[in-house]
């Protein structure tokens, strides 16, 4: 049985008992007994459970969960509160304090985003400890492809943050032609400079929220959540 917040267990529920879904679990247990995997099982679909399909309105993609002890709590460029924000993530906050004058967070748990309505989705949802990309094999991505054409057809006026070259790749799932779309190099150190610092997608995402009468993300976190 998937537990899984219900509006994303409706729009998904025939996934869940196809052959190929069978498969991923089969080599999640696999991978678990001979490895550490991250995140925790029970926040595989944290981003989903955090973030009701009725209330989605912004999709950030990441590639897969960090890697590292303690990082991975199943969103997308997140860590839980104790945890350093990752480069990746503190550059992500140098285009916010660039774009809206938002200070960078001292944390970098970013479930206040989720919870207004932002999908933080990984495109690969578990990873071995210390081994980047290292679940790309178990087929993660057909499920959370599926996610991204699913969401883009049920939805209207939806926000796409694709960041980086892996991310954009996924713009062929986006259906529909009422939704923005903004792409931009990746916040990594590695390429943030060609672009990413600079784009300007957390002002825009709000104006054309606004511009069809939703309520804009409050991209300013919390001390807490």
């Amino acid at each position: 049985m998937i537990k899984l917040e219900n509006s994303w267990l409706s729009l998904l529920a025939d996934l869940f008992e196809t052959p190929w879904f069978a498969e991923i679990k089969n080599k999640v247990v696999q991978e678990k007994q001979q490895y550490t995997v991250y995140p925790p099982a029970g926040l595989f679909f944290n981003a989903m459970d955090l973030c009701p399909v009725p209330q989605t309105k912004v999709v950030i993609l990441g590639q897969d969960p960090y890697h590292g002890t303690g990082q991975a709590h199943g969103l997308s460029f997140s860590v839980p509160f104790g945890i350093e924000a990752p480069p990746s993530l503190q550059n992500i906050y140098k285009e916010l304090e660039r774009d809206l004058g938002i200070k960078p967070a001292m944390h970098g748990n970013l479930e206040s985003w989720a919870k207004q309505g932002v999908l933080l989705l990984n495109s690969s949802l578990s990873v071995r400890a210390n081994s980047p990309a290292s679940h790309f094999h178990v087929g993660w991505e057909k499920f959370t492809d599926s996610i991204i054409e699913r969401v883009s057809k049920h939805k209207t006026h939806l926000v796409f943050l694709l960041w980086g070259s892996f991310a954009r790749k996924k713009k062929f799932l986006i259906t529909g032609e009422n939704h923005l779309v903004l792409e931009a190099p990746h916040p990594s150190p590695l390429s943030a400079h060609r672009g990413f610092i600079g784009c300007g997608h957390f002002s825009k995402a709000n104006s054309f929220l606004q511009a069809h009468e939703l309520e804009p993300i409050c991209w300013q976190l919390p001390a807490s959540v």
